[in-house]
């Protein structure tokens, strides 16, 4: 007797779509076959997860499991043979895929059968900006949906080969008449597919594709920013029915980082200086990310002054030798936890400044006077 969908999954009957998938997820990421490989115990209990989400995730399909059970999804395939998915690859691995690649952009999901392109898969990849400044070639490990090398990609045991379905004659359609209108709607018998596979491969399940894991090398150009697609032809899914291989988008995230702000090529650095380094003006040593640069403080520099460093940014993406430039800001620390000797000094200090030694000040209160004296008089 055929295990219960609903206990298989562990949810109750009124379940609702989202708690059915995230069940679905959870058992599927630890029962997955390439996280207990050579447990038949585990990938027996696989493929009974993937056969009940696939019924239960499809709205009609479960109002029909729910009134009449197995024998009425039985009743509705129709006895025409396996006549693969719709979906471009059965059995939920979808989901799987999502969750890895964090997006599944789409491609190999035409309704008719046939050839078609597999899907195309994203990856989401954080790099540093000690990265974006010289390049780098990474080496990736990704799940693969990858073309059954048994029936070469055609879901049907060696030997044998899909069937043109009989009730739609290989167009995937049913057309109906209804007064002047012609109207068409997917074959029941094929899904849609056009085809039926009535002796599926046994190492693919009639998908005529694969699950796999390989590794890929990326080569990161000098200069990309955060949101950089960089594709890798032919790395996505395995197309269905032998069609083409979708692509792979590597999707570049540039991490914080702990010194620089990054504005287009440009850098931004903010820098502490004393207060005699402001009063007095210097030599400054300052980071870049290839090592270390010297810049010049102007005497009496003040808070928020940028001091720029041609050169010293990050690569233009597509201008090969051409750099931005470091901008310095400069920001005046006021001293604290000051020791008796320090504050008698810059009581000293204070008593010795004038206006031309503090311009702003002077100035600023020399403004105050006449608002308040105008104020006074009116």
């Amino acid at each position: 007797m055929a295990n219960d969908f609903y206990e298989t999954l562990g949810v109750s009957r009124t379940a609702s779509d989202a708690d059915i998938k995230q069940a679905y997820r959870k058992l599927a990421m630890q029962l997955h076959p390439d996280r207990n490989p050579g447990d038949k115990t585990a990938e027996a209990k696989f493929k009974e997860i993937n056969a009940a989400y696939e019924v239960l995730k499809d709205q009609k399909k479960r109002a029909i499991y729910d009134q009449f059970g197995h024998a009425g999804l039985n009743q509705q395939a129709g006895g025409g043979g396996y006549s693969g998915d719709p979906s471009g690859f059965g059995g939920g691995f979808g989901d799987i895929f999502e969750e890895f690649f964090g997006d599944i952009f789409g491609g190999g999901r035409a309704s008719r059968g046939g050839p078609q392109k597999g899907e195309d898969f994203r990856y989401d990849m954080s790099i540093s900006l000690e990265t974006v400044m010289n390049g780098a070639t990474e080496r990736i490990r990704i799940p693969a949906i990858e073309r059954c090398e048994t029936c070469r990609g055609s879901g049907a045991k060696p030997g044998s080969g899909p069937e043109n379905c009989s009730s739609c004659s290989g167009s995937g359609q049913i057309r109906t008449q209804q007064g002047f209108f012609s109207i068409s709607r997917p074959c029941p018998t094929c899904r849609g597919q056009g085809r039926i596979i009535r002796n599926p491969c046994h190492d693919c399940q009639g998908q005529g594709r694969t699950r796999s894991e390989k590794t890929l090398t990326v080569k990161i150009p000098p200069g990309v920013e955060t949101g950089t697609r960089i594709r890798l032809s032919g790395e996505g899914g395995a197309g269905p029915q032998g069609g083409p291989a979708g692509d792979l988008y590597i999707i570049i995230d540039v991490a914080h980082h702990p010194i620089f702000e990054r504005f287009g090529p440009d850098l931004l650095c903010h820098a502490p200086i004393t207060f005699p380094q402001a009063a007095l003006g210097g030599k400054l040593e300052v980071p870049t990310l290839v090592g270390r640069a010297i810049v010049t403080v102007p005497p009496g520099v003040q808070t928020g002054k940028r001091l720029v460093l041609r050169g010293k940014g990050l690569p233009h993406l597509n201008r090969p030798g051409m750099f931005g430039d470091l901008v310095v800001e400069v920001r005046v620390e006021t001293p604290v936890t000051l020791s008796k000797r320090q504050k008698e000094l810059l009581q000293e200090f204070e008593a010795l400044s004038n206006q031309e030694s503090q311009p702003e000040s002077h100035s600023f209160l020399g403004r105050v006077k006449d608002f308040l004296d105008k104020m006074s008089s009116k």
